[in-house]
Protein backbone atom coordinates (compact mmCIF):
# COMPACT_ATOMS: atom_id res chain seq x y z
CA UNK A 1 0.00 0.00 0.00
CA UNK A 2 1.31 3.37 -0.77
CA UNK A 3 1.58 6.12 1.55
CA UNK A 4 -0.78 8.29 -0.87
CA UNK A 5 -3.53 5.46 0.20
CA UNK A 6 -3.28 5.61 3.46
CA UNK A 7 -4.58 9.72 3.23
CA UNK A 8 -7.93 8.62 1.81
CA UNK A 9 -11.03 7.20 3.11
CA UNK A 10 -11.92 4.45 1.64
CA UNK A 11 -15.93 3.73 1.15
CA UNK A 12 -17.69 0.35 1.88
CA UNK A 13 -21.18 -0.10 0.74
CA UNK A 14 -22.77 -3.45 2.85
CA UNK A 15 -25.70 -5.00 0.37
CA UNK A 16 -28.99 -3.99 1.89
CA UNK A 17 -30.88 -7.18 3.07
CA UNK A 18 -34.18 -7.08 1.52
CA UNK A 19 -36.63 -5.48 3.79
CA UNK A 20 -40.20 -6.91 3.36
CA UNK A 21 -43.34 -5.31 1.75
CA UNK A 22 -44.72 -4.18 5.23
CA UNK A 23 -48.48 -3.89 3.40
CA UNK A 24 -48.22 -7.12 1.58
CA UNK A 25 -46.67 -9.07 5.15
CA UNK A 26 -49.81 -7.64 6.57
CA UNK A 27 -52.77 -8.07 4.11
CA UNK A 28 -51.42 -11.83 3.90
CA UNK A 29 -51.05 -12.17 7.58
CA UNK A 30 -54.91 -10.52 7.97
CA UNK A 31 -55.91 -12.85 5.49
CA UNK A 32 -54.33 -15.89 7.19
CA UNK A 33 -55.82 -15.03 10.45
CA UNK A 34 -59.46 -14.19 9.01
CA UNK A 35 -59.48 -17.86 6.95
CA UNK A 36 -58.78 -19.43 10.18
CA UNK A 37 -61.70 -17.58 11.90
CA UNK A 38 -60.12 -15.23 14.26
CA UNK A 39 -60.73 -11.76 14.21
CA UNK A 40 -57.36 -10.40 12.94
CA UNK A 41 -57.17 -6.78 14.15
CA UNK A 42 -57.67 -7.93 17.87
CA UNK A 43 -55.07 -11.21 17.01
CA UNK A 44 -52.71 -8.68 15.39
CA UNK A 45 -53.30 -5.84 18.38
CA UNK A 46 -52.24 -9.00 20.45
CA UNK A 47 -48.78 -9.20 18.83
CA UNK A 48 -47.93 -5.46 18.32
CA UNK A 49 -48.84 -4.90 21.99
CA UNK A 50 -46.82 -8.07 23.43
CA UNK A 51 -44.33 -9.52 20.38
CA UNK A 52 -45.72 -12.36 21.21
CA UNK A 53 -45.74 -14.65 18.16
CA UNK A 54 -48.68 -16.71 19.33
CA UNK A 55 -51.27 -14.10 17.95
CA UNK A 56 -51.03 -15.27 14.68
CA UNK A 57 -51.44 -18.41 13.44
CA UNK A 58 -49.05 -20.45 11.81
CA UNK A 59 -51.98 -20.93 8.68
CA UNK A 60 -50.16 -20.37 5.26
CA UNK A 61 -47.00 -19.07 7.00
CA UNK A 62 -48.13 -15.98 8.35
CA UNK A 63 -46.41 -16.21 11.94
CA UNK A 64 -42.67 -16.45 10.03
CA UNK A 65 -43.96 -13.40 7.74
CA UNK A 66 -44.81 -11.43 10.82
CA UNK A 67 -41.66 -12.20 12.43
CA UNK A 68 -39.47 -10.54 9.48
CA UNK A 69 -41.13 -7.43 10.31
CA UNK A 70 -39.11 -4.93 13.00
CA UNK A 71 -42.43 -4.46 15.15
CA UNK A 72 -41.16 -0.97 15.87
CA UNK A 73 -40.59 0.00 11.89
CA UNK A 74 -44.36 -1.74 11.70
CA UNK A 75 -45.96 0.54 14.81
CA UNK A 76 -44.32 3.80 13.47
CA UNK A 77 -44.79 3.19 9.67
CA UNK A 78 -48.95 2.45 10.80
CA UNK A 79 -48.94 5.32 12.88
CA UNK A 80 -47.22 7.86 10.41
CA UNK A 81 -49.68 6.67 7.35
CA UNK A 82 -52.76 6.91 10.06
CA UNK A 83 -51.70 10.70 10.96
CA UNK A 84 -51.30 11.74 7.48
CA UNK A 85 -54.52 10.62 6.40
CA UNK A 86 -56.42 12.44 9.25
CA UNK A 87 -55.01 15.68 8.23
Amino acid sequence: MSDSNLDRTMMFRAVESERPDLKAVLQEVYEALRQKGYNPLDQLVGYLMTGDPAYITSHNNARMLIKRIDRDELLETLLRNYLQKEN
